[in-house]
């Protein structure tokens, strides 16, 4: 009976005013509610666990103050909205999180009004708030923005310039720091919620500034007693809290608070609702709040695949190859066993990464630079300048953030750091935030940089330990999940610079898959033989620098070209290998590129995706087809004569 009541209260909830209607005790049901169904779906969907378990006491309390959407609530980095969503009208769709056509497991203004702003990447609250409070002042609107933002979020440089411009301008603007990496000290008790009541109400607050004005009055020393009592108050703060280096950025600190406490969170925003300046309210939660195995293992739990409740263990579905990111791990291993040069960087992602194993071994050879990838690229930079190997393992979409540092710090001088592209192509359910399909767009245009892409697990191994031997800067593209469960070779070798790996031999068509694409295309190829249509293969290992004889000669020999990847159109492979047709003057050949079109790719399984895009083998078979055919019409009809065909690249979409 206890359960079905529970239920109910959430299923009464189709938009926050519904939450307003409901009594202090009744919102501590609707709390153990929303936590049973977000591990329930999870469980199912996958997705982040431990920091929405995390905060759905605040998500609570903070709709129960504030009005969205009028009212703007912007979460940082995004993953933990479950609770936000589940209060605003999206709990009957919930099932649907991260699948395909369904809810986005991050916050998006197509989704709902409620959603202020569309995150994915960390640490743009601030500034995206401090832009909207602006906007509302500009405007006379008098409603509030609330940037939260958790406390590994607020290591990038980006949170720091919004605050520092945030405190300058005095605008109204409330940011909520959500700190669940420490546990919750004894400051956070009866005590320090008492004083922060206190503190934030409206007596304490007018007394204040009465007494304030009464001392200005007093000629020669009021100021000096103002500042002298400021300074008093502070000392005091600051023994109990770490809200310091707040104040001296132009905010008003509260906290810390207890945020699994919906009654002292509820009175504190009401109190700073009033208020208008910049405020910090620094809240500590738990992440995993309520699941045994989430709060025992928060890194297991910040994001998972579908798990079971009973036991918190994910399914994987029996046997499967090793994942890139578990060869990129152990292959660094090797290399830092027989080179101490060899240091290990990363962006906050030390597991995600595959960096648990050498940490362990190297502590003092592996440096987390938390969210700041343009701090760690140029970081790695004075490495490398020193001397040392610094291997950066950062996202392929994280990289982004660092481009400017790429060009600058590491590419101009060609020092020799390497670039660990993880997660690059289609990512999955994480959607447009995190796909990596703009990577080789970014890097391939920049002097004295070397890009490659593996074909399988044992070739990523290869190229990672050509890479540190190299002498100039380095970026090897990978992607998601599982490799293709080869043998992997004991002993490292060299690959050979820019030389590619011809995979089959025919006259009729040449392939040019690219890295997690090579496979695909070897099998599309395999059955168009049978068909009769014999296929030549290359694997082009080597992004930038191109293996131009091959490919020339190849191109030049065969006529029709065909280049995959899983990565946009615009600024990709394809383009790079009709650049250097074009340059060498390669004639009369006709190009068809495959990859992404010029769109952001939604959410859904990767293995949909690919299919969706024509990126499968099926996919890839179809296109081909489709391709062969309308070439031989277009013999048959002559048209192939039409032009100069000495210096003629033809295209087909």
């Amino acid at each position: 009976m206890g359960r079905t009541r529970k239920q109910s209260f959430l299923k009464k909830i189709h938009s926050p005013q519904d939450l307003r209607e409901l009594s202090r005790g009744e919102l501590y049901h609707i709390a153990e509610e929303i936590r049973e169904k977000i591990i329930h779906t999870v469980s199912v969907t996958g997705g982040h666990l431990g920091s929405n378990l995390g905060v759905v006491e605040l998500s609570i309390a903070l709709h129960y103050v504030f009005d969205s959407p009028r009212d703007k609530i912007i979460w940082d980095v995004g993953h933990q909205c479950y609770p936000h969503k589940l209060l605003t009208g999206r709990s009957g769709s919930f099932h649907t999180l991260r699948q395909y056509n369904g809810l986005s497991g991050f916050p998006k203004r197509e989704e709902s009004p409620h959603d202020a702003f569309d995150t994915g990447h960390s640490s743009t609250s601030i500034s995206a708030a401090l832009g909207m409070s602006v906007a509302k002042y500009l405007k006379d609107d008098e409603s509030r923005v609330i940037a939260v933002i958790g406390d590994g979020s607020m290591t990038a440089g980006l949170a720091f310039e919004g605050l520092n411009q945030a405190g300058h301008l005095g605008k109204d603007l409330i940011v909520v720091l959500n700190d669940n990496e420490m546990s919750i000290s004894p400051n956070v008790g009866a005590l320090s919620a008492y004083l922060n009541r206190i503190m934030t109400g409206q007596l304490v607050n007018r007394f204040r500034q009465q007494l304030k004005s009464l001392l200005q009055t007093i000629p020669g020393i009021g100021n000096s007693m103002v500042r002298i009592i400021k300074q008093a108050e502070e000392s005091f703060k600051g023994f109990l809290t770490p809200g310091i280096l707040f104040e001296e950025l132009g905010f008003k600190y509260v906290g810390p608070i207890d945020g699994h406490h919906i009654d002292y969170l509820i009175e504190t925003f009401r109190n700073v609702k009033e208020w208008h300046r910049p405020i910090l309210i620094h809240v500590i939660t738990k992440k995993g709040k309520g699941y045994g195995p989430a709060e025992l293992d928060p890194p297991s739990f910040h994001g998972v695949s579908p798990f079971s409740i009973e036991t918190g263990r994910q399914k994987n579905g029996g046997t499967t190859p090793t994942s890139y990111s578990s060869i990129f791990g152990e292959t660094m291993v090797k290399l830092a066993r027989t080179d101490p040069r060899i240091i290990a960087i990363t962006a906050a992602m030390q597991n995600g990464t595959g960096l648990t194993l050498y940490g362990g071994e190297f502590p003092n050879r592996i440096y987390d630079a938390g969210i700041a990838e343009q701090h760690a690229v140029t970081f790695a930079a004075g490495l490398a300048s020193e001397g040392f190997k610094p291997v950066v393992v950062i996202y392929s979409s994280f990289l982004q953030r660092a481009y400017d540092q790429i060009v600058h710090d590491v590419c101009l001088p060609k020092l020799p750091v390497v670039f660990a592209l993880d997660r690059s192509g289609i990512v999955g359910e994480d959607g447009p935030t995190h796909h990596g399909l703009f990577d080789i767009s970014y890097l391939r245009h920049i002097p004295n940089l070397i890009l490659m892409a593996p074909k399988d697990e044992n070739e990523f191994q290869h190229m990672l330990n050509t890479a540190t031997l190299l002498s100039q800067p380095v970026a090897i593209r990978y992607p998601r999940g599982r490799g293709e469960g080869v043998a992997m070779d004991a002993t490292l070798t060299v690959l050979e610079m820019a030389k590619g790996e011809v995979l089959g031999d025919g006259d009729d068509l040449l392939m040019l898959p690219m890295g997690s694409m090579v496979y695909r295309a070897c099998e599309a190829a395999r059955e168009l033989r049978e068909e009769g249509i014999q296929v030549t293969v290359v694997n082009p290992r080597f992004i930038k620098p191109l293996d131009s004889p091959l490919l020339c000669d190849m191109a030049q020999k065969i006529g029709r070209v065909v280049t995959i990847e899983e990565h946009v159109l615009a600024g990709g492979f394809g383009s790079a290998v009709i650049e250097l047709f074009q340059e060498r003057g390669v004639s009369d050949v006709e190009v068809l590129r495959l990859g992404i079109p010029d769109q952001f790719l939604e959410h859904g399984p990767q293995g949909f995706l690919r299919e969706k895009y024509g990126l499968d083998y099926g996919g890839i078979l179809r296109r081909v087809r489709s391709f062969l055919k309308k070439e031989v019409d277009l013999e048959k009809a002559g048209s192939k004569v039409v032009g100069p065909r000495e210096h003629r690249v033809t295209l087909s979409m």
